[in-house]
């Protein structure tokens, strides 16, 4: 599953293929498209990535095969295909082989590299196709959709183009007559052809794709050879960390968790949410990560993000969701024309948890400007030291945020729309808020405001271990006065709430592993909630599961490298995780593909490899 194998598959059925997760994404901060395993485009949405889809066959159903939101590209009489990435980029490559000897070559990218003024990423997918052998014959299908796949977009075709009214407008540009592509009829590929999709303001500004590509090919080298590795396991955090990477949005430096919306988490639960949205905390997860590799300008970019949407309101509040300019997200509903993931609808746009309180997001936000606090300051760093102070005096409302709210309820990091409790975790996120706040303070010398927040936070951390404490259980509980568990537990000593060798984490693990483990995956709860009971593992809960593990030592961590050894093993083929995993068949379900996943694979391969080393 390492970048660099080559997949093979031999296409000897009739009919489309089963929709599932066996996809790649490409993308560039701007735009992200995935490509099935026969390189069709199964989702993509302009003029950004909560924008509409104007390719939706991931969404769409067994709808027959001239449905709108497809752009496919098939080889006449194709017998076998390979699909790739370039090594340590986005770029992919499918290959197709006939029976005669002909051979095509798809290369899908979005172009991303630096520019006269800047990171130069055109919200624009382009799909090279190169001539490997033979005279290879395809057909080229472009069917945008409109409204959630309830409107065609109509093409109106000028020289080598063709445009798509609507907002926006769309274009298809191609350096080969557009004739046979309009008609969806086959031709023969003699020599590279250039098909660039995307709003008509960027694809009319491009360059030629060929030095697009190239350009392309050199910016991600360049960023993977800058990588801090751990030295096992490298490969996946190449890949995770690229992953994550094309989950910031680059004009804004917002973060998603996906870019899909309404995977279900399990089959027929209607558990079908909207992840196409910036959540506080699962950005905190990514900008760790990201840190953990030594990618630094994702985590200062959110972070002036976050300062600038909770500038617009009263006392810093925070929301739990953004959209990707720092507003309001739309209200929540459903997609009436789109059938779902295999049929399984709804299809929501919007996410209904955006009105919620959630009380943990004042300590992600602290904690996600870890890294712009260094613990030593040299000489000639007055400039360093001003940046610092205003940092921390804008951080401090964040904080007086947190003095208020932790021991008051809310729905909790799960997001349940049915009850509000005390948890346990908001509290502990809480008090993170204000022990941050007094490490940062002491890291610039302001030692007044140090001893507040310590005092603050000592105060919030006796409360929560009082009253989060089961004695009965032996272990720590989701929530105050509480006798249940959940899998957010296990983040304690990564927090520095308590200590990985206590006897109280040791306890909060026997009682995790006795409710909430099925096989070899954690579940985040096992109550039932307002969709019923949960039937698949939340795939992030595993990784904390194995970070914990490493975090105890000893045999306990040959444990969990066994553990994520497996974990690893439930990717699909182009290393990628969705959110949740059936504990029983390991096939993929929820949004995909998922940051909180991908942020897992670096933080426990960090936690268990041996030797770090950088570059790749």
């Amino acid at each position: 599953m390492a970048d660099g194998w080559l997949w093979i598959f031999v296409c000897c059925v009739s009919g489309a293929p089963v929709t599932s997760l066996d996809l790649a994404l490409v993308g560039n901060g701007s735009v992200a498209a995935l490509i099935d395993a026969l390189g069709s485009v199964s989702w993509c949405c302009f003029p950004r990535f909560d924008g509409d889809p104007a390719f939706c066959s991931l969404l769409a159903g067994d709808q027959p095969d001239n449905a709108i939101g497809t752009f496919e590209i098939e080889m006449e009489g194709s017998v076998r295909t390979e699909q790739e990435y370039l090594p340590n980029s986005p770029i992919l490559v499918t290959r197709f082989y006939d029976g005669g000897g002909n051979a095509v070559e798809i290369t899908d990218f979005c172009p991303r590299y630096e520019g006269t003024d800047g990171l130069f990423c055109p919200t624009v997918l382009v799909r090279r196709l190169t001539p490997l052998a033979g005279r290879p014959s395809v057909r080229v299908g472009v069917r945008p959709a409109a409204d959630y796949g309830c409107e065609p977009r109509h093409a109106v075709s000028g020289a080598n183009r063709v445009s798509y009214p609507g907002e926006p407008p769309l274009r298809l540009a191609m350096n080969v007559s557009v004739q046979p592509v309009l008609d969806g009829v086959p031709f023969t590929v003699q020599e590279p052809i250039d098909l660039v999709f995307g709003p008509e303001s960027a694809v009319n500004s491009l360059d030629d794709a060929e030095a697009m590509l190239e350009k392309t090919k050199r910016e991600w080298q360049l960023w993977s050879t800058n990588l801090e590795l751990p030295g096992e396991w490298d490969e996946a955090v190449v890949r995770a960390a690229i992953t994550l990477q094309l989950c910031v949005y680059e004009p804004t430096g917002a973060i998603v968790p996906a870019i899909t919306t309404s995977i279900p988490e399990a089959p027929n639960t209607g558990r079908n949410w909207d992840y196409r949205y910036c959540w506080p905390r699962d950005a905190y997860f990514s900008v760790a990560a990201l840190s953990k590799v030594r990618q630094l300008r994702p985590p200062e970019r959110y972070v002036e993000f976050l300062l600038g949407v909770a500038g617009r309101r009263k006392n810093s509040e925070l929301v739990p969701i953004y959209d990707l300019d720092g507003d309001d997200i739309p209200a929540e509903r459903i997609a009436p024309c789109l059938p779902g993931y295999r049929g399984m609808g709804p299809v929501r746009v919007g996410n209904k948890a955006s009105e919620q309180a959630q009380h943990d997001l004042y300590g992600e936000a602290i904690l996600s400007a870890e890294r712009l606090f260094p613990p030593s300051q040299g000489e000639g760093d007055a400039r360093r030291g001003k940046v610092e102070d205003e940092l921390l005096a804008r951080l401090e409302a964040f904080g007086e945020q947190a003095i208020r709210l932790y021991d008051q309820p809310d729905a909790g990091l799960w997001e349940l729309r049915g009850v509000q409790r005390i948890h346990t975790f908001s509290s502990v996120m809480c008090w993170v808020a204000c022990d941050r706040l007094a490490e940062y303070s002491k890291r610039v010398k302001r030692e007044a405001r140090a001893r507040f927040w310590r005092e603050q936070a000592d105060k919030i951390h006796s409360v929560v271990a009082k009253r989060s404490w089961s004695p009965i259980l032996n272990a720590f509980t989701a929530t105050m006065e509480g006798d249940s568990l959940d899998a957010s537990l296990l983040l304690l000593p990564r927090l520095g709430f308590i200590r990985a060798d206590s006897s109280q984490f040791a306890g909060t693990v026997a009682a995790i592993e006795k409710q909430l483990k099925n096989g070899d995956f954690v579940y985040r709860y096992i109550e039932r909630d307002d969709f019923g009971f949960p039937e698949n593992a939340f795939l992030v809960c595993t990784f904390w599961y194995i970070e914990a593990l490493a975090a105890m030592g000893g045999a306990r961590k040959e444990e969990a490298r066994r553990l994520f050894e497996k974990v690893l093993s439930a990717r699909n083929r182009h290393g990628l995780l969705a959110e949740d995993l059936d504990p029983r068949t390991h096939e993929q379900w929820g949004n995909f593909p998922q940051s909180y996943s991908m942020a897992g694979i670096i933080d426990c391969a960090f936690a268990l490899a041996e030797r770090p080393k950088t570059a790749v």
